[in-house]
């Protein structure tokens, strides 16, 4: 029973701007979109204050 509901608050889970920069980074075509991706994460894209 506890197995199903971890799956469930699992899926309902915000990631975190760790995870959401290496999943773009992983989107990657190349090398040279990779590099541009690494620009804009290194110029805070995913890290911005509100």
């Amino acid at each position: 029973m506890f197995g199903s509901l971890k799956k469930i608050a699992r899926n309902f889970r915000i990631p975190t701007p760790e995870e959401r920069e290496m999943n773009y980074l992983n989107g990657s075509h190349d090398r040279i979109d990779l590099e541009y991706r690494q620009r804009q994460v290194d110029r805070g894209l995913f890290r911005s204050k509100y």
